[in-house]
């Protein structure tokens, strides 16, 4: 891959070539969209006791990056409430039954150590919680913060006015499954006109360093600059977030208008030639998105322009929240404004724990 310069090799390991990504999963949700984390009151006390609990199939087949991936996947849950500061962090995995015992001591131990990696970032220690067996690999965690109520951000103050601003490029799932069809005859034939090889390498590194890249920042940010809600963009692509977190408002008369679609580059035009209309439709699933914020226009501005000059990474005002009918939902309007965001893929940062 390129960029990558100590890229997993099973072979390195003694091992047969492998596939960890379960790349030939159809991802179908099959429940509603709930709230980022759970909001308990400690009873007797002026805290909140926030959790989230996540877990999915891996999407790319080197365990330390995936690891990395799952640990800033779970995390963003927290994010999303504006916490800042994580208390408890478990990762929780599957080994797949499929898999032999070496495969076992050499894919897992470097899990474990991507899923830490990214925890330190944020100076909490994470714990392996449960492995337990199933079928496929699965991979996930459960985080956990104490906060006071001056430490979170409860996602239901949108205001008629406020703009939508998005931390994180479009198109991740795309990226990843697609990377495959390289070595797939006859998927290749459909794509090679508009791409090449080394395209969907950039597009691949670009898509890994966006999903390792903690919300952390974004949600130090959300505090800075008056953030009104917030939801993370995962499993039911940018509209379908931007819908649930327009039902979950105290204003019920509002309506969340999604305008531009960031997309990392040439994504668009894969998903179009491969007739992949979710990502148009703003429905297509993302693994560790970025947060999707409300807040006003001049504090939008503000908070682009030093997300940037933080992180060196672009974050976009997508649409805007407007008065409704008593219906609370997002819109995509016809034909939005593809943007296509460039950069240039540095795993070698994530990668300097090995």
């Amino acid at each position: 891959m390129a960029g990558m310069n100590k890229e997993f090799n099973p072979v390195d390991y003694g091992l047969d070539p492998i596939e960890l990504c379960a790349s030939n999963v159809e991802n179908k949700p099959r429940i509603g969209i709930g709230l980022d984390s759970a909001v308990i009151p400690i009873k007797g006390t002026e805290l909140s006791l926030l959790q989230t609990c996540d877990y999915f199939y891996p999407i790319v087949d080197d365990p330390y990056l995936m690891g990395r991936i799952t640990c800033a996947n779970v995390m963003s849950d927290l994010f999303a409430m504006g916490v800042t500061k994580i208390d408890s962090l478990d990762l929780i995995m599957q080994n797949s039954t499929n898999m032999t015992e070496k495969e076992i001591n050499v894919v897992v131990p470097l899990l474990i150590k991507g899923f830490q990696a990214a925890a330190s970032e944020v100076q909490c220690k994470a714990s392996l919680s449960t492995i337990t067996e199933n079928p496929w690999c699965t991979i996930g965690g459960i985080a956990t913060a104490v906060c006071r109520s001056t430490e979170f951000i409860m996602p239901d103050k949108a205001e008629e006015g406020d703009v939508i601003v998005l931390t994180k490029a479009l198109g991740t799932q795309i990226a990843c499954s697609i990377h495959h069809w390289i070595d797939i005859p006859e998927k290749w034939s459909k794509i090679k006109d508009i791409v090449k090889k080394e395209d969907l390498d950039k597009l691949l590194g670009q898509a890994i360093c966006s999903m390792a890249r903690l919300n952390h920042t974004a949600a130090v940010l959300m505090h800075k600059y008056n953030a009104h809600c917030c939801t993370d963009v995962t499993g039911f692509g940018i509209l379908g977030h931007a819908n649930n977190l327009a039902k979950f408002q105290k204003n019920q008369n509002l309506k969340f208008i999604l305008e531009k679609l960031p997309v990392f580059q040439n994504v668009d035009k894969i998903a179009k030639t491969c007739n992949m209309s979710k990502l148009e439709k703003g429905i297509c699933p993302e693994t560790s998105g970025g947060l999707l914020i409300c807040m006003s226009h001049e504090n939008a501005r503000l908070f682009c322009q030093e997300i940037e000059s933080l992180e060196n990474e672009k974050a976009w005002i997508v649409g805007h929240v407007e008065e409704g009918d008593g219906n609370p939902m997002a819109l995509l309007v016809s034909n939005p404004e593809i943007i296509q965001a460039e950069s240039t893929p540095n795993l070698t940062k994530f990668l300097e724990h090995i």
